[in-house]
């Protein structure tokens, strides 16, 4: 690690639980841009964003995949939206070996929101979004020299040990065919 500072373009998508109303419109898409071929199939377990669902009080939450984490977390916080009792787990971004979701059904791989890249105007779930509760964002930030080649390769071998090379390679191959 070097240390220097350099600029780096943020991407986020704001979410406003206030206005989504739980149309999944924004899991359709994403499965559907992340299908193999490209457009050729709808599974929201593909999806790299879920919309937490409450519909009989109106309470709908679009959760996108962060990043993966081998350690399951420490937060053990409920939140209590209308009465009914959420745990931290329900709002988090994060792919983890204790629970499903964000995971690639097939393979069991961690998804991360790589927010459509390539797609002209954004993300999919974005543009998509008829009530206008996403909204995406860049912006620039002056940050630290990130990655050196050590910290790849720990970061590939620990997935390697965790789900086998063979269905690293076989995701590898898939996304390599998406175009």
């Amino acid at each position: 690690m070097n240390g220097d500072k350099k600029r780096k373009t943020i991407k986020t998508i704001k979410v406003d639980v206030d206005k989504c109303n739980g149309c999944q419109a924004c899991e359709a898409v994403c499965s559907a841009f992340h299908a193999t071929p490209k457009y050729s199939s709808i599974n929201p377990a593909r999806s790299r964003i879920r919309v937490i669902r409450e519909p009989l009080k109106d309470i709908y939450i679009p959760v996108y995949a962060g990043d993966y984490t081998k350690a399951e977390c420490t937060g053990r916080e409920t939140y209590t939206i209308n009465g009914k009792e959420y745990s931290e787990c329900s709002f988090c971004r994060v792919a983890c070996p204790t629970r499903d979701i964000f995971k690639e059904p097939d393979s069991g791989l961690p998804l991360k929101c790589d927010m459509c890249e390539g797609e002209e105007g954004g993300p999919l779930c974005v543009q998509w979004c008829v009530a206008l509760a996403l909204t995406y964002e860049e912006r620039e930030e002056e940050v630290e020299e990130e990655v050196d080649r050590e910290e790849l390769e720990i970061g590939l071998e620990s997935l390697v040990n965790e789900y086998g090379l063979e269905k690293i390679m076989d995701s590898v191959a898939r996304m390599s065919m998406k175009d």
